[in-house]
């Protein structure tokens, strides 16, 4: 993990409250990769914590790095108010990523656990696969973000909860309505769809990896906050526990409960 002042090159107000920012930071770019996510600090000197934000892009060559985001509080509120020129501070990049273990991999991503999903299909079709054998799920609220991204690497499949665009229902309904099959699926989402996802590999005889949203606060693994309850004794705590930000945030399925 490297702490930098990164330049802001880009922010853009996708939809709803969910916004994207790029910003260069060649050291962090350098060593990241799907998966994992960056600490990000606000000007306001009172609020002491980071807010951790999910890596959605690398560009290596470019030294640049893209992050979609929500704002859900004061800290990212303050986030979408910054533009191309200003500064930033950030420390990355933290945490486990995805394995690329997997020749017919199933991406599911639900709400703000879709932007991250990208770079893993990018890197996937780095390694060689197809856009057919790449297959990308993904469940909206109501308004769909990114699908252009996605369609230049992958098979898009769209599910929301209105009904709107895509199946009605979620990421496990358009899964088994277009009869999408693979050997893992790598997930991010809310809890409640990772837990759906579980059962749902389980059932069909495939592994999964998941990536857990977590409330944070170091954002490095040492005050514990930010624990979830694993199927094995932690070297660190000594407990049926794992941190997410350092352990995590990508676990296999079976490796913990939820």
């Amino acid at each position: 993990m490297k702490k930098i002042t990164a330049d802001i090159l880009k922010q853009e107000h996708l939809t709803e409250d969910i916004y994207s920012m790029i910003i260069r930071a060649k050291e962090i770019a350098e060593e990241a990769h799907s998966g994992q996510f960056l600490n990000l600090y606000t000007a306001d000197k009172s609020k002491l914590l980071p807010r951790p934000i999910s890596i959605c892009e690398i560009d290596k060559k470019a030294g640049t790095i893209r992050l979609v985001y929500r704002t859900v509080g004061e800290g990212t509120h303050q986030f979408s108010t910054l533009k191309k020129g200003d500064k930033i501070d950030v420390l990355g990049p933290v945490g486990n990523g995805y394995e690329l273990n997997s020749t017919k991999p199933i991406l599911m991503g639900g709400g703000i656990g879709i932007p991250p999903m990208i770079q893993l299909a990018k890197e996937f079709a780095a390694k060689g696969l197809s856009k057919t054998d790449i297959k990308v799920v993904l469940g909206f609220r109501v308004h769909g973000f990114l699908l252009d991204e996605f369609k230049k690497v992958s098979t898009v499949y769209i599910s929301s909860d209105s009904g709107a665009i895509g199946v009605k229902g979620n990421v496990i309904d358009a899964a088994r309505e277009y009869s999408i099959t693979g050997d893992t699926i790598y997930a991010c989402g809310p809890k409640p769809m990772l837990r759906a996802i579980k059962a749902y590999a389980y059932e069909n005889d495939m592994n999964a990896q998941i990536s857990l949203e977590e409330r944070m606060a170091c954002g490095i693994g040492a005050c514990l906050a930010c624990v979830c309850q694993s199927t094995e004794i932690d070297d660190h705590s000594k407990v049926t526990n794992k941190r997410v930000c350092v352990d995590g945030p990508v676990f296999y399925a079976e490796e913990v409960e939820l």
